[in-house]
């Protein structure tokens, strides 16, 4: 490996650190109650430091949060050897909701926490690119289905964004331990059987 190879290799792995110990301190503290200061003591480097690779929290929280998306996604793209659409749909609803539960705070950063939404819209392009993405899977999984003559009459764009909406939502109740008025011993895994028997009439 050549000098410059090896200092780009420090530049990620330092990149890295800072992110490992901000997303440990916005899961133990809340992100309203960590500063730059906070992440820079938990790291061991100065402030200084953390700044050259971040101008402010909100972009390390953006950073993260396409940490995640990336992560979802590449979850996703193991589907594609999936060759039946429909079935391809329900293994992405269950590749869904393992993710949110594996990773609940991540999770809360991606749908939930505002700042990194906020970083976005202060670029000239005001483009979610990561949430875009990985909606673009759902939608095309959608399209595929009704390719081969699933779901006639439904608009593909709309109907994706009701199973991601649904889907979600019975993560986001979980997590926020909302789902625990059901009384039932799973109720994402519970609620998404059925929400599959919907599917499979459709």
């Amino acid at each position: 490996m050549g000098v410059s190879e090896r200092k780009a290799r420090e530049k990620e792995d330092l990149r890295n650190l800072i992110l490992d110990g901000a997303m440990a301190l916005f899961a133990e503290k809340g992100v309203a109650n960590v500063t730059i200061r906070n992440i820079a003591d938990a790291v061991e480097y100065s402030i200084g430091t953390v700044y050259v690779y971040f101008k402010d929290k909100n972009a390390i929280l953006h950073a993260l949060h396409t940490k995640g998306f990336l992560a979802l996604r590449s979850r996703f793209l193991v589907l594609q050897h999936v060759s039946d659409p429909k079935e391809r749909l329900k293994a992405t609803g269950r590749v869904y909701i393992d993710f949110a539960m594996e990773n609940p705070n991540m999770y809360e950063l991606m749908f939930t926490v505002e700042a990194p939404l906020d970083f976005v819209e202060a670029w000239s392009q005001n483009e979610w690119d990561e949430g875009r993405a990985t909606f673009g899977f759902v939608r095309d999984v959608v399209r595929s289905c009704m390719e081969v003559g699933h779901f006639q009459g439904h608009q593909p764009e709309a109907l994706a964004f009701l199973i991601w909406s649904t889907v979600h939502g019975m993560c986001s109740l979980a997590i926020s331990r909302r789902a625990k008025v059901t009384h039932l011993d799973n109720p994402v895994a519970q609620a998404h059987e059925e929400f599959l028997k919907i599917i499979d009439v459709l």
